[in-house]
C-alpha cells in the first residue's frame, strides 16, 4: 500500500469521526468548507492557521476535535463576555465540561476543575496566561490542543495589536506544544506570516477561506461639510429597517448620535470604553436580545458581537485601516440575508485617525528600562520595575516588547526580565527599539492611506478590499457596491497574465526593499512592503526602481485558498 493511499485512508476515517461527532454533539448536519480540513489537521497533531469570514464557524473547528482527544482544550479569548457565551453554549450542548478562568470568577476553583479532569474546555484571556502559576497548573493537565481566537492581535502589523498576545508563543511551548489552531477573520498576508512566527507554529496548514461577503453591499457617501454628513447618517439610520450599528470615532459622538436617533423614534443606545461596566453590560444584553434598534459605538463595541440579523453597519468616520473596517462591517448579515455597509466620508476625518494612531515610544524611558535591567544581576520582576518607573504594567509591557524585539531583553517563564548577553548597550538597544516603533508608525500611516484609497477609488470596492487581503478577484462587476451599481460604472479591468507586475508577485524596491503586489489597476499597482507598509505606485514610473524577486520563497507554510 502506497503512502498516498494510507494517508487518504487515515483522512477518510478522521473525517467520518469528525462528522459523526459534529452531528451527535452539536447537531451539525454538514461541515462548512475549511472546517473539516482544519479539524482533520488538528486531530492528526498539526498546527493550523485558520482565516475564515466572520460567522463562518471557527469555534466548531476546535470544539469538535477536542471531544475526540484526551486532555482539556485551552481556548484563548480576549473578552470575558465572549468566554461566558462560549461556556454557556457548550454546557447547553452537553459537549463536555467547560469553565472560564478570569477575573470575574474564582481562578483557583476554575483551575481545580481543569486539573481534576472535569472540564473539556477552559477559556482564558492572554492576561491570565501571563501568570506563571496559571500556566503551571494547566501544564499539569496535559492539554490536548490550544485554540487562539482573534489571532490577528498577535501581530504588530495588525489593526488590533495587543502586547499580551506576544507571550503566547512561550506559553504554547510551556504547555508542551499540543496542536494549535490560530483563528481570525481578518489577516492580510503579512499579518499571517507574523502570527506563524510569533506563536512559533510548526509548519502549519494555512487554511484561508474567502474574505468575500457578497450579501453585504458596499457604499461610500462623500461630503464636504461635517454637518451635512452628520445629518445624512442620522437620516439613514432613522429610516432603515432592522438592527443596526453606527461606528464613530469619539465618545462624545456616541452620545450625540444616540440622542439624535432617539429623538427620531429609534431605540438607540451609546456604547464606549469610558462607560461603567454595568452600563456596557446593559447595552450588550439589549443588543443580544434584540431590544434595541441601533447601537452607536466606538470600536470598543467589537469582538464577541454575535447577532446574525444586523442589517446595516454605518461609519461616521473611516477607521484606521481596511482591516478594522472589514472586521466591523463583518458584523452585518451573518444570517446570509442582504445587509449594507456605508461609510460617510470626509477627507478631513483621516486627520483624526492619524492623531489616534500617534503616541511614539518614549526613547528616554526605553533607555531607563534597558539600563536598570542591565545593572541588576539576574532577573528583575516586571511589577517592581513598573512601580519604580511609575508607569502602568501595560505601558511597561509595550516598552519591554520593543526592547525584546531589539534583542536587548528576554522574559523568563515567570514573567521576570533579564538583559540579553548579546553585547548590545542600553543606548543602542533603546535606539533600535525607537527605530522599530517608527517602522510600525509608517505601517500604520500606510494603512490609513489605504483606507483613503478605498473611500476614493473609482473601481469596484469589493475588489479593492479582497485584493487588500491578498485574495484575487475575478474581473467583472460585483453589482453589490455603489461603483459597480452606478450607471457610469467603469469597464472591468481585464485579467492580467504574467506581464508587468501581477497580483501576488514578489518584488524588490531600491529604497523600500522586498514587497508583494496586492492589487493592480491599468495604470498603477499597490505593493505591501515589509519596511514601510502599503504604497501605490504608477506603472509608468516603477521600471527603474522596482524589480521582480524571482527567488523561490523558502520556509513558507502550506497555503490553501478558495
Amino acid at each position: 500500500m502506497g503512502l498516498w493511499t494510507r494517508l487518504r485512508g487515515r483522512w477518510g476515517r478522521s473525517g467520518r469521526r469528525l462528522r459523526a461527532t459534529a452531528h451527535q454533539r452539536f447537531g451539525y448536519h454538514d461541515l462548512r468548507p475549511g472546517q473539516q480540513e482544519a479539524m482533520t489537521h488538528l486531530l492528526n497533531g498539526r498546527d493550523v492557521l485558520l482565516v475564515m469570514p466572520t460567522g463562518g464557524g471557527k469555534s466548531a473547528v476546535y470544539q469538535v476535535p477536542a471531544l475526540l482527544l484526551d486532555g482539556p482544550a485551552i481556548v484563548v479569548s480576549p473578552l470575558i463576555a465572549l468566554q461566558r457565551d462560549q461556556v454557556t453554549g457548550l454546557l447547553e450542548a452537553d459537549a463536555g465540561g467547560a469553565v472560564a478562568v478570569n477575573s470575574t470568577t474564582s481562578v483557583a476553583a476554575g483551575l481545580e476543575k481543569v486539573t481534576a479532569g472535569d472540564a473539556t474546555f477552559v477559556f482564558l484571556s492572554p492576561e491570565q496566561l501571563a501568570k506563571p502559576d496559571v500556566v503551571e497548573r494547566l501544564a499539569q493537565a496535559r492539554p490536548s490542543l490550544i485554540a487562539i481566537d482573534e489571532a490577528h492581535c498577535v501581530s504588530s502589523w495588525g489593526h488590533d495589536f495587543r502586547p499580551d498576545y506576544l507571550r503566547l508563543g512561550k506559553v504554547i511551548e510551556r504547555l508542551g506544544h499540543p496542536p494549535v489552531v490560530a483563528m481570525t477573520a481578518t489577516a492580510a498576508p503579512n499579518v499571517r506570516e507574523e502570527i506563524v512566527d510569533v506563536l512559533g507554529l510548526i509548519e502549519p496548514a494555512q487554511i484561508v477561506r474567502g474574505f468575500d461577503r457578497p450579501n453585504i453591499s458596499l457604499e461610500v457617501r462623500r461630503f464636504v461639510r461635517a454637518e451635512d454628513k452628520s445629518r445624512a447618517l442620522a437620516e439613514y439610520a432613522a429610516s432603515s429597517e432592522g438592527l443596526g450599528l453606527v461606528y464613530v470615532a469619539t465618545r462624545k459622538e456616541t452620545e450625540e448620535y444616540a440622542a439624535e436617533l432617539t429623538g427620531r423614534g429609534r431605540r438607540a443606545e451609546p456604547y464606549h470604553g469610558g462607560m461603567r461596566a454595568t452600563e456596557r453590560s446593559r447595552v450588550h444584553d439589549l443588543f443580544s436580545r434584540g431590544e434595541v434598534d441601533t447601537v452607536v459605538a466606538t470600536s470598543a463595541f467589537g469582538m464577541g458581537i454575535d447577532r446574525p440579523n444586523v442589517r446595516y453597519v454605518l461609519h461616521a468616520e473611516p477607521p484606521e485601516s481596511p482591516d478594522a473596517y472589514y472586521q466591523e462591517i463583518g458584523r452585518a448579515g451573518r444570517d446570509g440575508a442582504p445587509a449594507a455597509a456605508v461609510l460617510f466620508y470626509r477627507q478631513e476625518d483621516l486627520g483624526l485617525r492619524r492623531f489616534f494612531t500617534g503616541g511614539r515610544a518614549d526613547g528616554e524611558l526605553l533607555l531607563r528600562v534597558a539600563t536598570l535591567v542591565r545593572r541588576h544581576a539576574g532577573t528583575v520582576p516586571a511589577g517592581e520595575l513598573a512601580a519604580l518607573l511609575e508607569v502602568s504594567t501595560s505601558y511597561l509591557t509595550r516598552l519591554v516588547n520593543l526592547l525584546e524585539r531589539a534583542g536587548a531583553l528576554s522574559v523568563t517563564t515567570t514573567g521576570d526580565l533579564r538583559y540579553a548577553s548579546t553585547g548590545l548597550t542600553p543606548e543602542r538597544a533603546a535606539a533600535r527599539a525607537v527605530e522599530q516603533d517608527e517602522a510600525r508608525r509608517r505601517v500604520d500611516d500606510s494603512r490609513i492611506d489605504m483606507m483613503r484609497a478605498y473611500a476614493e477609488t473609482r473601481g469596484c470596492r469589493r475588489r479593492f478590499l479582497l485584493e487588500y487581503f491578498g485574495e484575487p478577484y475575478a474581473p467583472g462587476r460585483c453589482d453589490a457596491c455603489d461603483i459597480c451599481s452606478s450607471d457610469d460604472a467603469p469597464e472591468p479591468m481585464p485579467a492580467r497574465g504574467g506581464e508587468g507586475f501581477p497580483v501576488q508577485a514578489k518584488v524588490t524596491h531600491k529604497m523600500w526593499g522586498p514587497g508583494t503586489v496586492m492589487s493592480r489597476e491599468p495604470d498603477r499597482i499597490t505593493v505591501l512592503f515589509d519596511s514601510v507598509g502599503y504604497k501605490t505606485l504608477s506603472l509608468a514610473a516603477v521600471g527603474d526602481v522596482l524589480v521582480h524577486d524571482l527567488a523561490p520563497a523558502s520556509g513558507r507554510s502550506q497555503l490553501h485558498q478558495d
